[in-house]
């Protein structure tokens, strides 16, 4: 009776074990999401790349000699003025003259220009600047953009890693199953104790909880995926099986093309040009100000009490006025002496953004080295660790080995696929960093 209760426990965890096993990671009836079509959606929808859009349109829109200060400024004017008054007046020969309630108007209305037509060239500086700070917003808008596509591709293919990591411990679980079916039968033929039945169903329910927590991270990888793509996090997608790894990339050629396209340095060129602007605009302020005025003006006005009841005027007038600062409390050798400060600044910048970057790429290159050696010593590892599993399993199944034994056959296959997916995963996100540090991602 103990042996029929104990037997119905034992195949009771195996059809959980069967349950689990079945849940694959591939959803059925939902289509396959391609690196590609991730790509393309990210491009589409990503929250950073819309908002960098923007900033760079509105950077575009702002390149204009208009904005500059280059252009005049035309306004046209209407002012109209109403008033009831009472007025007394006493002439000359003491008569006196008293309106009452008179109705007083004035309309005034022209059109006027103003032109500052030098103003030290800041005006052609700030020109400058806006062509410099749309460049900047562009080479923002691409570093997002390549930041975006690397990020996808990385967590593209950690779902990928993590989905092999899934298929491993589901033939580690099958393994399990049928090493309890061994320990079962030979218990109830008598030829082994318990305790091995025993260590079968712990070693079974020891994979099977392994199983449920990566599963659940695949989960949570594939909401972080769709969060990347903008879309709900809740959405169902398979991804592909196989992780290719690019094995022709060259440190030398990584350099040249990091040092004349990564947008980080880029960036920080443009930044100093910026502040070698800046300069020129705090310099300005050394010259003359010189700005012309004119305008046409039309003026009507009505006064009952005085000496011409009715007046209409109309007419061209215009002006030129020039300022220049003598004496500011020395303000102007202060910003110029900052303004200089700010351009060594930009350039410390450049030397600090070029050292990290030849570190960030020496570091990966070395990781991407180090992990295709790992791929290849790995796979056969793989293969080794399969076989050597296959053997154990038989020998246990004919008696001749130990749950010891068995057990320890099936971490070594674990781990030598763990450490094979890793580093085909690691090598592959080493690659894409590579390629996004030097501006050459490809949605392809």
């Amino acid at each position: 009776m103990k042996i029929i209760k104990f037997t119905c426990i034992v195949f009771g965890l195996l059809a959980l074990a069967n349950a689990l096993h079945a849940q694959e990671t591939k959803v059925p009836n939902v289509p396959q999401l391609t690196l590609k079509e991730a790509l393309e959606i990210a491009l589409q929808n990503n929250y950073d790349i819309k908002l960098s859009k923007n900033s760079s349109a509105i950077a575009k829109n702002n390149v204009t000699i208009g904005n500059a200060g280059i252009l005049p400024n035309v306004a046209g004017t209407f002012t109209q003025s109403n008033s009831i008054q009472t007025t007394t007046q006493t002439r000359s020969d003491n008569t006196v003259n008293r309106i009452n309630n008179a109705n007083n108007t004035g309309t005034n209305y022209g059109v006027n220009l103003n032109w500052t037509i030098f103003d030290g060239f800041n005006m052609f500086a700030n020109y400058d600047q806006f062509k410099q700070q749309d460049k900047l917003a562009q080479m923002r808008l691409r570093d997002t953009i390549q930041r975006t596509t690397a990020n996808v591709i990385i967590s593209y293919f950690d779902l990928v890693n993590q989905q092999k990591q899934i298929k491993a411990l589901q033939g580690v679980i099958e393994v399990s199953r049928k090493q309890i079916r061994f320990a079962t039968d030979r218990f109830e033929a008598g030829r082994v104790a318990r305790l091995d039945v025993y260590n079968a169903q712990v070693a079974l329910n020891t994979d099977t909880a392994t199983l449920l927590t990566q599963q659940q991270l695949f989960k949570a990888s594939k909401v972080d995926l769709n969060r990347i793509l903008a879309r709900n996090p809740q959405t169902e997608f398979n991804v592909a099986d196989t992780i290719i790894v690019d094995e022709k990339l060259l440190l030398g050629n990584i350099i040249n093309e990091a040092q004349a396209q990564n947008p980080t340095l880029l960036s920080a060129s443009i930044e100093q040009r910026l502040s070698e602007i800046n300069l020129r605009q705090v310099k300005s302020t050394r010259y003359p100000q010189v700005a012309v005025s004119s305008g046409y003006i039309w003026n009507n006005s009505r006064n009952p009490a005085g000496f011409a009841r009715v007046q209409n005027s109309r007419g061209f007038n215009y002006g030129l006025s020039a300022s220049i600062n003598i004496f500011d409390g020395f303000n102007q050798w202060r910003r110029e002496r900052n303004a200089k400060l700010q351009i060594e600044n930009s350039q410390i910048n450049i030397d600090r953004a070029r050292t990290n970057l030849e570190a960030q790429i020496g570091q990966l290159y070395s990781s991407y080295l180090s992990g295709l050696q790992l791929i290849k010593v790995g796979q056969a590892n793989v293969e080794l660790a399969r076989k050597s599993l296959e053997i154990s399993l038989e020998k246990y199944r004919l008696g001749s080995i130990s749950p010891l034994e068995i057990r320890e056959a099936q971490r070594n296959y674990l781990n030598a696929t763990a450490v094979f997916y890793d580093a085909e995963y690691q090598t592959k996100a080493a690659e894409t960093t590579l390629k996004q540090i030097t501006g050459n991602i490809s949605i392809q």
